[in-house]
């Protein structure tokens, strides 16, 4: 009985400690599977009632697209993150497992997807011929290689220079979003690229935040790094508003943007991403209010942590953006 008892106990108690950890599991499996419906449904609902003409392939596209857009955020976020910890004093010298390298994997899968779509218009027909003399084709490709060179940076000696083919990512996305035959094709690129950029910081950045926090869990550096965060959010999310403004007014002229934002699949999306952008900013400010003026700031982790949820939806609703037809007119 005394040697039997003690195995017992230990049984049990064992079981709830699992429990959380089978929560965090199931509630992570969840929120995967919904990242993955809403751009494989989301279009077809966005274009329901419009009138515009769904793209082939529409779900297929922003599916790969906002996988390509989260690849891009975590290493860039791991960057940038690790770049503020270097200047906070007393920082613990170990950080969380990076991702990298399984982030840019991840791209590379996509891009090679949304390369063969440009080339074939769909997943099942073969049509390597197209796929280099379509424009999107190759800034898919190119995209493809850039994320397999991010991948071996990442697992080198200095993962620092990852940052290179990464910023290629960004420049190849930035010049697809706006075609030659787009009236001043430069300027949106050059809106996109800073809007792009200043995205996959402030998304990539606020994951990596949380990560290295719970890595340094019970230090003040914790507390030094996220204030540090917060404050360079500000300018990043101030960046992102200004360029999705100019970019938004440059494809539905103020006369026309309140009727399309209803009435077209691309104003639809484009109205459900700004509502939730406001939500995730008052997140923002509800945990840079805990941050200063709680007794415990970390306690501002609690907000973080559902605005990187809410961001990752912005991510997925940016990808299905890329697969509605825009409804530009030009002056």
């Amino acid at each position: 009985m005394t040697l039997i008892r003690p195995t017992v106990e230990a049984a049990d108690t064992s079981g709830p400690g699992r429990r959380p950890g089978t929560r965090r599991a199931v509630a992570v499996l969840a929120l995967v599977v919904l990242a993955a419906l809403i751009p494989l449904l989301g279009p077809s609902a966005a274009l329901h009632g419009t009138g515009d003409a769904a793209a082939p392939g529409a779900g297929g596209i922003a599916l790969l697209r906002s996988v390509l857009f989260g690849a891009l955020c975590v290493p860039l976020g791991e960057l940038f993150v690790n770049r503020l910890a270097r200047t906070v004093p007393g920082a613990p010298p170990n950080g969380p497992l990076s991702w990298a390298r399984y982030a840019s994997g991840a791209g590379v899968v996509a891009a090679l997807g949304l390369a063969w779509f440009a080339a074939t218009g769909s997943l099942t027909r073969a049509g390597l011929d197209g796929l280099y003399r379509s424009r999107d084709g190759r800034l898919a490709l190119l995209e493809a290689g850039a994320f397999a060179v991010a991948a071996l940076c990442a697992r080198s000696r200095r993962p620092g220079v990852q940052v290179w083919p990464l910023a290629a990512v960004v420049l190849a996305e930035a010049l697809r979003a706006h075609p030659a035959g787009e009236y001043s094709p430069l300027v949106g690129s050059e809106l996109t690229l800073v809007h792009l950029t200043c995205a996959a910081l402030w998304v990539g950045g606020l994951l990596h935040v949380l990560r290295t926090l719970r890595q340094w869990r019970g230090t003040e550096a914790g507390t030094a790094l996220l204030g540090l965060y917060a404050r360079v959010a500000v300018v990043l999310l101030a960046a992102i508003t200004a360029t999705g403004v100019c970019s938004s007014l440059r494809r539905m002229p103020v006369g026309t943007i309140l009727d399309q934002l209803t009435t077209t699949a691309y104003g639809r999306t484009l109205l459900a991403k700004v509502l939730l952008v406001a939500a995730v900013a008052v997140l923002a400010l509800w945990a840079r209010s805990r941050l200063r003026r709680a007794a415990d700031p970390l306690t501002a982790c609690s907000p973080a942590r559902a605005e990187v949820a809410a961001l990752g939806v912005v991510v997925v609703l940016s990808g299905v953006l890329t697969a509605l037809p825009v409804p530009i007119r030009w002056h």
